[in-house]
């Protein structure tokens, strides 16, 4: 399972929640009414600093993690952050693990 924010998206969460070179946003599981990649949850994010992270992505000078307890929520899945330039937003899109690899077999 890995993160993968693209430069786009990274500058847009950078403009969005006026973020500061080294610093970090947590991508977290909350409960929503909505649903994501699980019925019930979505993904939520804050600008605060790992304790335990269990993955990362570094996008510019951002830190982008999932904390180790939080890791069940891409179980099998990858995440990959987008900017989508139409809607001035972020879109997550969630693969399989390894669809990317298989893709370029």
């Amino acid at each position: 399972m890995n993160i993968e924010v693209s430069h786009e998206a990274a500058r847009w969460y950078v403009k969005e929640l006026e973020l500061n070179a080294c610093m970090f946003v947590r991508f977290f599981p909350r409960y929503s009414s909505g649903g994501g990649l699980h019925p019930g949850f979505s993904l939520g994010i804050s600008v605060e600093e790992p304790t335990d992270p269990g993955i990362t992505q570094q996008a510019g000078d951002v830190t982008f993690y999932m904390e180790e307890s939080d890791l069940w929520y891409l179980k099998g899945y990858d995440l990959h952050v987008e900017y989508e330039e139409s809607l001035d937003d972020i879109s997550y899109i969630y693969k399989e693990e390894g669809a990317d690899r298989q893709d370029q077999a």
